[in-house]
């Protein structure tokens, strides 16, 4: 077909977007859809939505965009979606909603006193892991359900995923990608399968496998779109829908992060910097690499949980005289504050940010510290310094990384909303001491879900031929020596050193907070 087009969708926790990708890795047309309640709190730190709140986003802006695209129709060869990840339903026998959703976001906690069986507990602990195993424990939300709402467990048939059951909603089939498994359930990531009974960590989310959906490869045809799905949402009905991958997943397919010498950085809510390589390894002790959306590669990923959410929080708490100038001049306040920070000298002048506002699974009781206050630092130093944490803390991710696949990346491609600031790229260029390219569209996930139905349907040989045609650079932010060499020496004097020396006063916080409000 000349010209072919692939429906995309790209679920986000704030909005979800429909698009119409051609084999130039152009948008022909997009609608948006920003969600007037991302998520309901029915208790503090809860965060659920109504069942099939997704899947009505969907119908609603396909026909939306098929309407007025009438004369394109004809040109569909395929349909993929991209989700956001960890965010689960229960289903019945007939693959009906037993309850709510619950998104990553959740922070409801499972009672762990007395649930890891005892030898595998004191192994845990023996290897340096027993509180991390507790935290997953606790994260995890199937513990919690098994726990709080047992009746609805019992009469739950298939825990899944949310594409999982997008898949079904549109195609009758309840199957998921391989590399959409992302998150609190009881997956082999190296062998790309559901766990074994015996598997030594099964017991951290030991969801009985007969309620588990099927996995197939990224790039499999889930099924054909439903006479059904086709009429509540106007996508023509017998279109292939192709199984893709999670957001982050087809965000580095799409920043054309598919070789080990590049890596992807995303400047999102959670930020994040993934590799791509063949070989397994975990990224940090005990955390593993995600399955990449290209069947034979591995993504290892580091996380800033709480990434450049922080500069909302900032500008929320301390800007609004910042917000009243940016709205006088038309821009952002985002825009406005870059403009302020760029004469504060690399490393904020002293005022040094560890970005841990929430807690890893290997550093849990790490808190978040801001040091090196002076008088003579402004609120702009400090909105610098969160930008300069969330950077040095991801490099410090890659440089781990590195060490522990022996591999060396050469150039980072940013997506996410942060890097849509050239002050955030020439940043994160000066400190990795890296080139930072952007790609012609900061849409990267929708490009790279689009890219697997490509090449799925044969339109390119393989994902390398796929991002030739389909990804151009936009821009490349080089680094500048001098200044790298003044953010390594913060780095290697100051910042690696705070871990160590905050961590006993950490914990005697978290001890005194534990003992002031427990009754």
């Amino acid at each position: 077909m000349e010209h072919p087009l692939v429906l995309t969708f790209d679920i986000g926790t704030q909005s979800a977007r429909c698009l119409l990708v051609n084999e130039t890795g152009g948008f022909e047309d997009m609608v948006q859809q920003k969600y007037e309640t991302p998520y309901v709190s029915r208790q503090p730190g809860w965060a659920e939505q109504r069942p099939d709140f997704y899947f009505d986003a969907i119908a609603e802006l396909s026909k939306r965009l098929l309407d007025r695209n009438r004369d394109k129709r004809d040109r569909l060869i395929a349909v993929s979606l991209t989700c956001i990840r960890d965010t689960v339903l229960c289903l019945d026998a007939e693959n009906r909603p037993l309850r709510d959703i619950i998104l990553w976001l959740d922070e409801r906690q499972a009672d762990d006193k007395g649930r890891i069986p005892p030898l595998k507990s004191a192994l845990f602990s023996l290897v340096g892991m027993g509180e991390s195993v507790r935290i997953l424990f606790r994260a995890t939300k199937a513990n919690w359900l098994m726990q709080n709402e047992p009746e609805l467990w019992a009469n739950t048939a298939k825990y899944v995923m949310l594409p999982a059951y997008l898949h079904y909603k549109l195609t009758g089939v309840l199957a998921d990608s391989v590399a959409n498994v992302i998150g609190h359930v009881p997956f082999d990531y190296k062998n790309r399968r559901w766990m074994k009974e015996n598997d030594l960590t099964r017991c951290v989310c030991n969801v009985p496998q007969e309620k588990l959906c099927d996995l197939v490869p990224s790039g499999t045809v889930i099924g054909p779109i439903t006479e059904e799905a086709a009429a509540r949402t106007g996508i023509p009905a017998g279109l292939p829908l192709i199984a893709a991958g999670s957001d982050k997943g087809c965000e580095t397919l799409g920043l054309s992060v598919v070789h080990a010498d590049r890596a992807a950085v995303s400047f999102g809510t959670t930020a994040t910097l993934q590799m791509a390589v063949k070989d397994y390894f975990e990224p940090q002790p005990f955390m593993p690499a995600y399955p990449a959306v290209p069947n034979d590669l591995f993504n290892p990923e580091f996380e800033v949980f709480r990434g450049f959410w922080m500069l909302s929080w900032f500008i929320e708490q301390f800007g609004a005289a910042d917000r009243r100038e940016a709205d006088k001049r038309g821009i952002s306040a985002e825009q406005y504050l870059d403009e302020q920070i760029k004469a504060i000298p690399p490393g904020s002048d002293g005022l040094l940010l560890q970005p841990f506002w929430t807690p890893g699974i290997t550093n849990p009781s790490a808190r978040g510290a801001i040091v090196g206050f002076a008088d003579y630092h402004t609120r702009y130093h400090l909105y610098r310094a969160i930008i300069e944490g969330i950077l040095l803390e991801l490099y410090h991710g890659l440089s781990t990384m590195e060490k522990r696949s022996k591999q060396t990346v050469k150039a980072l491609f940013a997506g996410g909303g942060g890097a849509r600031s050239d002050v955030v790229c020439q940043m994160a260029a000066d400190l990795f001491g890296l080139p930072v390219s952007r790609i012609q569209t900061h849409e990267a996930s929708a490009v790279g879900a689009a890219m697997v139905a490509f090449v799925a349907k044969g339109v390119f040989a393989d994902y390398d031929d796929a991002i030739s045609h389909m990804v151009q650079m936009k821009d490349t932010f080089a680094p500048d020596p001098e200044v790298h060499e003044i953010y390594m020496d913060y780095y290697r004097a100051a910042y690696t050193r705070l871990p160590g020396r905050l961590h006993p006063v950490d914990k005697a916080l978290a001890a005194i907070k534990k003992r002031r409000t427990t009754p």
